[in-house]
């Protein structure tokens, strides 16, 4: 095995975890792609499309410290576009995680109101946010039956130590 620093293992597991949660979901049908259960941010679908789109903008918060400019109502994404785009930005973010320093920071619209927030932050913000997002969609698909891939650190590193 080939050891890794803190921030590529961290974002490596980031990367993985979301690659084999969507993968396993593009075998779902349409109908339990629509299933939900109180409490979850929406439908399996509709949370797939915001982990998609919410770490689109954060990388570009990352990468050029700027807002992501996107169109008002764009049309939902494939399950082809929602896994390009988080190979792509799960390995920008791989790639940009270690370039930040404490000292980074980017203005954010926080409820109407500018201010200025450490990129840091906004690294803590990927992890965390997709994981919560992504047990939930665990939890839908537990809830009408389907068994869920285990997303474990544990998991990534048996994964992660039979690489080449």
């Amino acid at each position: 095995m080939k050891p890794t620093d803190t921030l590529t293992t961290l974002f490596g597991h980031h990367l993985w975890a979301n690659l084999v949660l969507f993968e396993r979901c593009a075998d779902l049908t349409p109908e339990q792609l629509d299933a939900t259960i109180p409490g979850a941010f929406g439908t399996i679908a509709v949370t797939m499309e915001h982990i998609v789109r919410s770490e689109q903008s954060y990388f570009s918060r990352i990468s050029t410290g700027k807002p992501l400019i996107r169109p008002e109502n764009p049309p939902p994404l494939t399950m082809t576009e929602m896994l390009e785009s988080l190979r792509r930005t799960g390995t920008g973010l791989i790639e940009w995680a270690p370039k930040v320093q404490a000292e980074d920071m980017v203005e954010v619209d926080w409820d109407g109101t500018p201010r200025d927030v450490p990129k840091t932050f906004i690294l803590t913000q990927v992890i965390n946010h997709a994981t919560e997002h992504r047990e939930q969609i665990k939890a839908i698909m537990t809830e009408i039956g389907i068994e869920t891939p285990d997303l474990q650190g544990w998991e990534y590193f048996d994964y992660f130590d039979k690489l080449p």
